[in-house]
């Protein structure tokens, strides 16, 4: 008579949440224990730790950190972070924060909009030279609105506080282009007047996407540059 043997199923790592916590403190993302514990289910025992880690740092890159980080005194805004009365103040981080707004100045809103209006024409330029292209998939915008800054971004961070960030050197994945949401990770970096003053030294993109952000910000940005450059079409 056969014996039917019960499928076994590997055992849970007990350690895991401390595990990944740990692992996501290290990238300056301290996980708030609720979302961590809505993303255990989802990992596979089977998964090598490895991919478990990448898995979890990939999807926190994808949310609001104001529900998926811990917020502390310590990885947050103080409150007087955008006070224009004071002259200058220092804070070490490192601090995550998250994208909501990005916007070229320097160029002229006009020449934005005109920039946009030719992407979706499916032309650029070269010289004086008007050329069709046809972009990689994906990549239609950044064919034609590229530009060199420097870039004013708003930036939050796990708290919910609003900040407005200034280059005042080039940051490598700091554009246009830059996905909405997509999280930086602020060290040892001034504030004048209220603005963070963003430097590769002490500001590092890490990458990250809120995708229903970045559709609204893409599908909404020609109309708002043309408000703000008080063009009427």
């Amino acid at each position: 008579m056969a014996i039917l043997r019960q499928p076994q199923h590997p055992t849970p790592n007990p350690d895991l949440a401390t595990t990944l916590s740990t692992y996501l403190q290290s990238q300056h993302l301290p996980p708030a224990q609720a979302w961590l514990q809505t993303l255990l289910p989802t990992l596979k025992p089977t998964t090598p730790l490895l991919a478990q880690q990448k898995t979890a740092l990939f999807r926190l890159l994808a949310t609001d950190l104001k529900t998926s980080v811990q917020p502390s005194p310590s990885t947050t805004f103080s409150p007087a972070i955008s006070d224009p009365s004071i002259k200058d103040q220092r804070i070490p981080g490192p601090i995550a924060v998250q994208v909501l707004d990005v916007e070229d100045i320097g160029r002229s809103r006009w020449s934005q909009v005109e920039a946009l209006e030719a992407a979706e024409r499916g032309e650029t330029t070269k010289g004086r030279e008007v050329v069709r292209v046809v972009p990689e998939e994906g990549n239609a915008e950044n064919a034609t609105t590229a530009s060199a800054g420097p870039h004013k971004l708003l930036l939050q961070d796990a708290k919910g506080t609003n900040v407005y960030g200034i280059e005042v050197v080039g940051v490598e994945g700091v554009g246009v282009g830059m996905s909405i949401g997509a999280k930086l990770v602020l060290r040892d970096v001034t504030v004048a007047r209220g603005v963070v003053l963003l430097e590769p030294r002490c500001a590092e993109v890490i990458g990250g996407k809120v995708d229903a952000w970045d559709r609204k910000w893409r599908a909404e940005r020609k109309k708002v540059l043309q408000e703000k450059a008080g063009m009427q079409r």
